[in-house]
């Protein structure tokens, strides 16, 4: 066998691992890259957004009676929250809260079913809060020069935990957070105006 031959053996084996090599080296390389761009486009974890769809009042207007100054109120505030989820991937939530508030005082909560949004999708989540009379006591005047004025403003604080879930396995906490302050008109027992900001806690 020639001497040239038995030389030449090594180097071509030796060329070829090189070559398989740098091929892998480069699909790796292309991997990563890949990941890269998925994840600051499609996976990058997007705020969901809450706000309100609807806003309706039920009950009995407020009622003075004189001499002794007393209000007489049996309000319930009913609301449709839609949540929508921005994301490539699933958002579950769990169970949500919202707060209703009368100049800075709690006076109703309700709790929000949990449940799962699919990716670029929404979900309705009914809310039904009633105005507590007695938790009112230290804000009576206040109150009372509202209804007597034609309309009270009131706000509502909504939270709902939960995370989304990429390819199955990549969880993200996050936290939809909506603060809406709502003016209802007496006597018609109409929501008048309503103005809703959305957050979010990633």
């Amino acid at each position: 066998m020639p001497e040239n031959s038995i030389h030449n053996k090594p180097n071509k084996r030796k060329r070829s691992c090189l070559i398989a090599i740098g091929a892998i080296l480069f699909l790796i390389f292309l991997l990563f890259i890949i990941a890269l761009i998925l994840a600051l486009t499609v996976f990058k974890p997007k705020q969901p957004k809450t706000e309100i769809h609807s806003a309706s009042v039920d009950g009995v207007a407020p009622r003075i009676t004189f001499p002794a100054v007393r209000i007489e109120l049996n309000i319930t505030l009913y609301l449709t929250i839609n949540v929508e989820n921005q994301n490539h991937a699933s958002f579950r939530h769990g169970e949500g809260k919202t707060l209703l508030l009368y100049q800075g005082t709690q006076v109703g909560d309700a709790n929000l079913y949990p449940g799962n949004i699919p990716a670029r999708g929404n979900a309705m989540l009914p809310c039904r809060l009633t105005l507590q009379a007695d938790k009112l006591a230290n804000d009576m005047s206040k109150l009372i020069s509202d209804v007597m004025g034609g309309e009270i403003m009131v706000e509502t604080k909504t939270r709902i935990p939960g995370r989304v879930t990429f390819l199955g396995f990549i969880k993200k906490h996050a936290v939809a957070i909506s603060e809406c302050q709502l003016t209802i008109g007496f006597p018609d027992m109409k929501v008048k105006s309503q103005d809703c900001k959305s957050k979010a806690k990633l």
